[in-house]
């Protein structure tokens, strides 16, 4: 049974740490940090019950897997960990009416995930994101050019963060500018956690979630329907038509692809962007580094920012049959939840590891996930997207600084939902 914020104890031990207390996750962001810190330092991982949802009841229950060795280590063997046996983006098994429009590769295993991302990520390669170059660096000019005459004041998450995404993976996909709001507004009700303004009363959280989804899939299945006659130079018409090796997307692969994509594509990198200035603003000294060499400094910048940002707190694996791990037993059909967000934390892999170095090398951060078939498919994108929007904000708005983040109530997602710039 859940506790409101009022009635929880203090974090003194790692008993009185309970990542399935919904409200857990609006603690404050050091006693998170604390917590994590806590459940690393014990010699196995803790097991925690499943919360009861409106789409599925209780399952049997998690081990919290915070250790940056464990995540590695199931994160390359897909084969004893796996995506695909209710789902990986949440704890709970999906219920079968969910696949229709969630059932997307994260949520698979080989060989049918082999299959999709041979199909999709040839629209992905890095030559392929170097066409978007300039679209990138226009949105990212048009941004700051609205900032300085919007002026100080403003909420940077709505005007500056969350605009980049949103836009670049829209006119990837050939969505058009009319469409933005519409799918800003259904991808924060998928990814909108426990938060009442995004998902209303917890209760009815299926229906909210099913409804975005299906009109999300609706808009781009239409559009698929035209582009398979009318084909464009954009990401819709290329995959209606992809044929690798006699292998098509059906409509139903197409559209659950979308929900990924503009889900994941716009939410995370809007998030990225949003820590990143809210880090920037609490290390001047860093910032007055990075202005003293902008190129040289961006790329270790850009994975220090994801680093500590950790967009995805977390993704799920079943356990496909008995593995001793770290000399602990997980059983075939126990479940176990990769918390990115403390990997990338661990101080047995990263010096210092809460602070904010952009010097940072090595950097073997799990922002994107870990090593193996899952790895973030639009990682490189993400990275193209967040060091573009910085070197604009830099260099135009050097003096740039944003208030206390307002925080989505989530325990998927690490988000920003409203943050004030002052310039």
């Amino acid at each position: 049974m859940t506790v409101t914020p009022a009635e929880q104890r203090p974090i003194l031990s790692a008993d009185d740490v309970d990542l399935s207390d919904r409200y857990f996750w609006q603690r404050p962001m050091a006693e998170r940090e604390k917590a994590f810190e806590l459940l690393r330092s014990l010699d196995r991982p803790r097991f925690y019950r499943e919360i009861e949802t409106s789409f599925a009841p209780p399952g049997p229950g998690y081990y919290a897997l915070v250790k940056h060795a464990d995540i590695l280590e199931v994160s390359r063997n897909p084969e004893i960990f796996c995506s695909g046996d209710g789902g990986a983006t949440n704890i709970p098994d999906m219920p079968a009416e969910f696949a229709e429009y969630f059932g997307s590769m994260i949520n698979m295993d080989d060989p049918r995930h082999a299959r999709l991302r041979r199909i999709v990520s040839r629209s992905f390669t890095p030559r392929m994101i170097k066409r978007f170059e300039a679209d990138v660096e226009a949105a990212a000019t048009k941004i700051v050019d609205d900032l300085l005459e919007t002026g100080s004041g403003c909420d940077f998450v709505t005007e500056v963060a969350a605009r980049l995404p949103l836009k670049i993976i829209c006119d990837m996909m050939g969505i058009p500018e009319r469409y933005y709001r519409f799918v800003f507004d259904r991808s924060n009700i998928i990814l909108g956690g426990f938060d009442p303004e995004y998902v209303g009363d917890v209760s009815q959280l299926a229906g909210r979630l099913l409804n975005a989804g299906m009109e999300l899939q609706q808009l781009v299945q239409d559009l698929a329907a035209h582009r398979a006659e009318n084909p464009t130079d954009d990401l819709i018409s290329s995959l209606v038509t992809a044929n690798i090796d006699g292998e098509k997307l059906t409509m139903q692969e197409l559209g659950s692809f979308f929900i990924l994509l503009v889900v994941a594509g716009n939410e995370t990198t809007r998030n990225a962007i949003s820590h990143g200035m809210r880090l920037l603003t609490l290390h001047p000294d860093q910032r007055a580094l990075w202005l003293s060499d902008i190129e040289g400094h961006t790329p270790r910048a850009v994975k220090e920012i994801v680093r500590l940002a950790s967009p995805v707190n977390y993704m799920r694996r079943k356990v496909t049959r008995d593995h001793v791990m770290n000399g602990h037993l997980y059983r075939k059909g126990e479940k176990v939840v990769l918390y990115y967000w403390s990997a990338n934390r661990d101080a047995a892999v990263f010096d210092n590891p809460y602070a904010f170095d952009i010097t940072r090398d090595p950097n073997p951060h799990v922002g994107f996930g870990g090593p193996g078939p899952h790895f973030c498919l639009g990682a490189h994108l993400a990275r193209r997207e967040i060091s573009v929007m910085f070197r604009e904000l830099l260099r135009r708005v050097p003096q740039l600084e944003v208030g206390e983040p307002e925080l989505l109530f989530s325990s998927f997602i690490n988000g920003v939902k409203r943050m004030t710039a002052h310039f």
